[in-house]
């Protein structure tokens, strides 16, 4: 799919640009910044161009994209300070856009919007929403920009839609972006020592409807503490893609914010939490009840999409929030606010004053040295060798080859002045000014200083161009190798795969048919060996579901593997079971160290028995098509272990002691033979505990070690007699604590640390 990206390097366009380059789409960007930006190897074109220029139609033209977003209330192209400028220019350029998009007749326009455009209500005492005249010219322009293009969408019966953000936070890019309520929470947490809580109100916005159709019943004023419905960038940036590949919609405009709402009081306490970790509180900002001032909160109901989409919530402030203030102090010294707080009086002054000198250089530079060619020109008059020579003229060229007509002209006056006051000596004005001879010696000094000086600003012109074409070339030069060499290593895979085949079905089931060859009690241990030779990878591991809350860990290939424990929760791994319930492949997108990279599930019928973890995966790996490889091993290893279920089931009457779960001494000792043939090879971890029972029945025996032991261990009978009992996934260091409970409860034991197949 091709998209245009209409909007300035931020960090809700990286994200985008990251979130399409990842999913395989051709990404192109039109932008105002003249500047080299950061996703050019990720972007197909970077075009250059003010959004109210003709040659835009062009650009929609020439792309032809299926999919068109408009940052709109979070493009910092527009600099919102300067105020009607500012409003002008946005409404030509969203207006040019639409007209833009209108003449291609295909694709979807998506315009971002923001809470910032309800500023025209607010709550009262009474618990009533009512309208003012309150709303900045920012919040002006958003809210008719909503209008417009729905108006227009419906004129033009065209696919456009708009997206209402509410109160968006992530990690800023720079200073810029420290306008949301997160970020400036942080701020002052860092700059001031104490986080303000201002009274107020919050009112929930129930429908998306433009602002301007918006009544009072469609909105409800919270009661309780001021409450914020903060929505993360990552979040958001789901959300928008969800709506760029959507096929259909029920409407047109849409809202979408946070669906945890969380209270003023409760945002600082997360934010100073995260801001104190690993410090036992010491330095902890203060969180101070302000009585002044009073604000409304517009909170959007997000509801409609989440119902008609399925939304997640990936990132809740409740884990989002501390990690942002954590990031804020480890880079506090990169954002600085200088930039948005008003400017004195002085500083005004100072910057006006700074202005004016450097602009009046060139003229300082000009009056000095017309006084030493002023006395040469005094004192070559009546000189019998310098009489003729015309330092004057001199000094208009030289000002006119170095600085342009500009300076020639100021030059000429001043010489100008300085031979009418020269002529003056011994004659009075109006002969001068009578002299038509004057009148010719100006003429030529003006001519021949405005002509000088326009080639010089012509050749300047020139050079320019000509720098501005080098650097232009340059960067379409530099795009050009990095598609070269993005297309060289598409072709080397291809030519990998045409010559080796590695990922191909023949090749992945050849591979994984060598399963049939181990034993029953063995399968699994090699399964994740199987996995790790197709993924290309070192680190896999295979948890087995133990009951509905946790998963054990049945084999692994490396320490990388095993980072998660012997036993998982997997329930409160709600990202990765919630893909896994629905039988789809878990990839982290997110890049988040407490899950894997890659994940997929095993089931036998509807219920979930093992789960597969990857790691060690590179970025430009993590794509649907190794998705769709683990999904096939799955599938494949998936038989293997069927089969050795079922073939474990039927012989499992000669395999246990009656009704007990002791197994008897030659099922057992294939089972320990295969644990520590698996161990040798670094699949997993076992230890063997002799035990001395005593004249304890094996019935007696079976009640109390099951509830002294994991479901995932072991108890079989040996040669002579005696009792084992193996410890899956245990070292010796894990199995002195089970030895301890099993001798707090009368059982006399002894750790086996040398045991060999």
């Amino acid at each position: 799919m091709d998209v245009l990206l209409i909007g300035s390097t931020g960090s809700l366009m990286r994200k985008m640009v990251e979130k399409l380059h990842k999913e395989g789409h051709r990404i192109f960007v039109l932008t105002e910044e003249g500047r080299e930006t950061f996703f050019n190897r990720k972007v197909f074109e970077t075009y250059r161009f003010s959004y109210d220029n003709a040659c835009i139609r062009e650009v929609f033209v020439s792309v032809k994209p299926q999919v068109t977003l408009f940052l709109g209330a979070y493009d910092k192209t527009f600099p919102w300070k300067t105020g009607m400028n500012t409003s002008i220019k946005f409404s030509s350029s969203l207006l040019n856009l639409l007209m833009s998009f209108a003449a291609l007749r295909q694709g979807r326009f998506i315009y971002l919007s923001s809470e910032e455009a309800l500023q025209g209500f607010e709550a009262t005492d009474d618990g009533e929403v009512v309208k003012n005249n309150n709303s900045t010219e920012k919040a002006q322009c958003v809210a008719m920009g909503e209008k417009t293009c729905l108006d227009y969408g419906k004129m033009t019966m065209g696919d456009v839609m708009v997206l209402r953000l509410g109160n968006l936070y992530g990690i800023p890019e720079d200073g810029s972006e420290l306008d949301n309520v997160c970020a400036k929470a942080c701020m002052d947490a860092l700059d001031l020592g104490e986080i303000k809580l201002h009274p107020g109100r919050s009112v929930n916005v129930l429908k998306a409807k433009p602002v301007m159709d918006l009544q009072a019943e469609d909105m409800e004023v919270l009661e309780g503490e001021k409450r914020f419905g903060l929505l993360h960038l990552m979040d958001a940036v789901e959300f928008i893609y969800k709506m760029m590949t959507v096929k259909g919609h029920a409407s047109d405009i849409y809202q979408y914010s946070g669906k945890t709402l969380v209270t003023e009081r409760e945002m600082a306490e997360l934010i100073v939490s995260g801001m104190t970790q690993g410090q036992g509180g010491e330095g902890a900002p203060a969180i101070i009840d302000a009585l002044e001032g009073s604000e409304t909160v517009m909170v959007l109901d997000g509801s409609d999409p989440d119902e008609e989409f399925g939304l997640t919530e990936m990132n809740p402030p409740r884990k989002a929030l501390p990690a942002l203030a954590e990031y804020f102090k480890k880079h506090a010294g990169r954002y600085s606010r200088l930039q948005d707080r008003q400017e004195s009086a002085w500083e005004a002054f100072m910057r006006k004053a700074k202005e004016m000198i450097h602009a009046g250089i060139p003229f300082i530079e000009n009056l000095i040295v017309f006084i030493p060619f002023f006395m040469l020109n005094n004192r070559a008059t009546d000189h019998v060798y310098f009489k003729h020579l015309d330092f004057y003229l001199l000094y208009v060229l030289l000002f006119a080859i170095v600085h342009g007509q500009q300076q020639a002209i100021f030059s000429c006056l001043l010489a100008i002045a300085g031979y009418v006051f020269r002529q003056m000596y011994w004659r009075s004005g109006f002969d001068v000014l009578l002299d038509y001879s004057t009148y010719v010696w100006m003429a030529q000094l003006l001519i021949l200083g405005l002509v000088v000086g326009y080639m010089k600003d012509k050749l300047r012109a020139i050079r320019e161009e000509n720098a501005n074409e080098v650097e232009f070339l340059t960067r379409q030069l530099a795009d050009m190798s990095d598609i070269n060499g993005s297309n060289v290593r598409v072709k080397d895979v291809l030519s990998d795969q045409l010559v080796n085949q590695n990922d191909s079905i023949g090749k992945i089931y050849e591979i994984t048919s060598g399963l049939d060859q181990y034993e029953p009690e063995e399968v699994l241990f090699y399964a994740a060996d199987v996995v790790a030779k197709i993924m290309h990878c070192k680190d896999v591991a295979i948890y087995s579901i133990a009951d509905d809350t946790y998963a054990r860990l049945v084999s692994s290939t490396s320490d990388k593997a095993r980072s998660l424990g012997n036993s998982v929760h997997y329930r409160k791994m709600e990202q990765m079971y919630d893909v896994l319930a629905q039988k789809k492949v878990y990839i982290n997108k997110n890049m988040s160290e407490e899950y894997p990279l890659m994940a997929n599930a095993i089931f036998g019928g509807e219920q979930m028995q093992l789960i597969i973890m990857v790691w060690g995966i590179s970025w430009e790996r993590m794509t649907l098509g190794q998705a769709n490889v683990l999904a096939i091993t799955s599938y494949l290893i998936q038989n293997a272990v069927l089969r050795a279920d079922k073939y474990m089931e039927v012989l499992r009457s000669q395999r246990y002691v009656g009704k007990t779960h002791v197994m008897e001494t030659e099922a057992f000792a294939q089972l320990v033979s295969a644990f520590l043939r698996a161990r040798e090879k670094g699949f997993t971890k076992c230890t063997l505990v002799d035990l001395n029972v005593g004249g304890i029945s094996l019935e007696e025996l079976d009640v109390m070690l099951s509830q002294l032991l994991r479901t995932t261990d072991y108890v079989g009978l040996l040669d002579n007699g005696g009792v084992q009992v193996l410890l899956a996934n245990s070292a010796p260091k894990d199995a002195e604590f089970v030895a301890k409970r099993l001798k707090e409860a009368g059982l006399d034991c002894r750790i086996e640390e040398d045991a060999v197949v």
